[in-house]
């Protein structure tokens, strides 16, 4: 088993556990024991991950792109498809859509199927094939690819939005602050969302709960500047009224 299919199971061990030992890590993965110990300190080394005696545990504020794109698929799965699930309500047959490279609209692809002649232009490499497989008309923008999310960014892959216009634009961030501002850790994807946004004639907001009053290193936009926003639980009222551009 290779370095990276091991990273992606000691993660979700991981994830579960607040501590978790070197013993019980081999025990679940039937790897030697100091295989496993080399491992974790690769991670500790990424930042991932911190040791403990005889174990490690996950470092839970570890910048995003430092978590494999696959592990942080799996993040609070069911949330993603209750908002997809919802999201496809602002889908009409022969849309053009634009979808960024974030888990959250990742998860709305293969409920397209439902629907005739649709366009998508996507950032997210894995959307691409996704949709390819599915039949479903797409657009790839290309330019420099984030190894970890599979997501494009960059000058060339904003002049590819640009070159377009869209119904609709699905996305999501790391965080919405307590004042109100979209926030994520990429300044990077950060613009190629300013970009959909600008191109797209409807702004959808994917913001699931654990990702209320979380500030991260660079402002998106304020949510008052986008058109809706799908959760996967009832929206706190001080958020409504952040969205509305009202004090709170």
């Amino acid at each position: 088993m290779p370095f990276y299919e091991r990273e992606e199971k000691i993660l979700s061990i991981l994830r579960t556990n607040d501590i978790t030992t070197v013993d019980e890590i081999s025990e679940k993965l039937f790897i030697s024991k100091p295989t496993v110990r080399r491992d974790l300190d690769k991670l500790v080394k990424k930042g991932i991950v911190s040791r403990t005696h005889g174990g490690a545990t996950l470092i839970r504020n570890a910048a995003d792109e430092k978590i494999p794109f696959s592990f942080r698929e799996q993040e609070h799965n069911s949330a993603k498809f209750i908002m997809a699930q919802k999201a496809v309500k602002f889908i009409k047959d022969c849309y053009t859509i634009m979808i960024d490279a974030s888990t959250s609209a990742l998860a709305i692809v293969p409920l397209l199927s439902e629907f005739n002649n649709l366009i998508v232009i996507t950032n997210n490499a894995k959307a691409s094939l996704l949709l390819g497989q599915m039949g479903i008309k797409n657009v790839c923008t290309g330019g420099h690819m984030i190894n970890k999310s599979f997501s494009y960014v960059g000058e060339d892959a904003i002049r590819t939005v640009n070159n377009y216009n869209a119904d609709v634009v699905f996305f999501s961030c790391r965080g919405l602050s307590e004042n109100g501002y979209l926030t994520d850790n990429s300044i990077d994807e950060n613009q190629l969302r300013r970009a959909m946004i600008k191109k797209s004639r409807k702004s959808v907001f994917l913001c699931d709960k654990s990702k209320y009053f979380k500030t991260c290193f660079n402002n998106l936009c304020h949510i008052s500047e986008i058109d809706e926003i799908i959760s996967d639980e009832m929206i706190p009222e001080n958020i409504l009224s952040l969205k509305k551009g009202e004090d709170v």
